[in-house]
């Protein structure tokens, strides 16, 4: 059991950003806000700092870590090709909430990478992040700041809930912007390939690009020989204690589906609230704002658990925009299982 030290950062230059970096320059763990979700952060260039990730989270050792850089030149060390393709997207959406996957250099050690000849790098939007990143002077790795396959964390309160004790420093901070994960592009195959969705949607992707593919893993589980290429690919993730389906239904039949058993549990839309009895029921987000969605659906799923929930039904998003990536994390956390109504 580690002492833990909370610090907070609500601007750069904040003095919890010296304590996390110097934690980092240490070779610990420090827990660091993002725009998309928290994230458990280790010198990315030590191997024996990348291991305690591992141990921190209860990570499988063969799925792959994001590493995070502050600024644009760092790429260069991270990184042995970068294609033109990879320096449009990094004009465009950089700093923000895309990770690009390329060929890595021999600076980054395999457990970042687990083994595989590639590296996905993210430049992130969150000023305290990068200023913890520069103070440290390296990059990090830096994985969701969550026991694995628990739901990912939007807020500090939860980090110290689920971390204290398993981390060095926690940098409390303001939400998280997003609530969801990185976009995750793969820029080493014979076309782009969108590994993971997020915030930045496929249609922002093929304004740049033309046109890119999308994992069929997205949308299923991989197979039990298949390699996971980036995180969130290959495990059951994002998941309550409860059993979760997710329904493919109208407002109407979904509604009295829930109302039929006492034992259902809705996670749904505010406008089915009205129509379900309050103490069933868990918003995440607005039928019509699939940016709400994706901000509340890992505050929504850690409300379930603490209200006991054993048997959830979800409605199932629209899969436009944003509305792709709450589905997948739905379709994770719901180990793949969905009706439809």
């Amino acid at each position: 059991m580690l002492n833990t030290v909370i610090v907070s950062a609500f601007s750069p230059t904040d003095d919890g950003v010296r304590v996390a970096a110097d934690a980092i320059k240490r070779g610990e763990l420090a827990v660091i806000p993002t725009e998309t979700v928290y994230g458990l952060a280790a010198n990315a260039l030590d191997s024996s700092a990348v291991d305690k990730i591992f141990v921190a989270k209860g990570r499988p050792q063969d799925n792959p870590l994001i590493v995070h850089i502050a600024d644009r030149d760092d790429l260069c060390n991270i990184a042995r090709e970068i294609p033109p393709v990879a320096t449009a997207l990094a004009d465009r959406f950089w700093p923000g909430p895309l990770t690009i996957i390329l060929k890595k250099s021999s600076v980054v050690p395999q457990n970042v990478t687990a083994g595989l000849d590639t590296v996905a790098v993210r430049m992130p939007e969150n000023e305290i992040a990068r200023a913890v990143i520069r103070a440290a002077g390296c990059p990090v790795a830096a994985p969701s700041a969550n026991v694995s396959g628990r739901p990912s964390i939007t807020c500090a309160k939860h980090c110290k809930e689920e971390l204290g004790g398993r981390v060095n420093v926690i940098l409390e901070s303001f939400d998280c912007k997003f609530g969801v994960e990185s976009t995750v592009i793969s820029l080493v195959g014979p076309r782009p390939c969108i590994l993971r969705p997020g915030a930045v949607s496929p249609a922002e992707l093929e304004a740049i690009l033309g046109s890119v593919d999308i994992s069929p893993a997205v949308l299923r589980s991989l197979e039990k020989n298949e390699v996971a290429a980036s995180p969130g690919m290959k495990y059951k993730h994002y998941s309550p204690n409860a059993e979760i389906t997710i329904v493919d239904a109208s407002r109407e039949n979904f509604i009295s589906f829930i109302n039929a058993d006492p034992n259902r549990f809705a996670l749904c839309f505010d406008e089915d609230i009205p129509d379900i009895p309050p103490e069933k029921a868990v918003s995440f987000g607005s039928q019509n704002d699939p940016l709400s969605m994706a901000h509340n659906l890992f505050e929504a799923l850690r409300t379930l658990d603490q209200r006991g929930a054993r048997t959830v039904f979800a409605r199932k998003p629209s899969l436009d925009g944003i509305g792709l990536a709450v589905y997948n994390r739905l379709l994770r956390a719901a180990a793949f299982r969905e009706i439809s109504l």
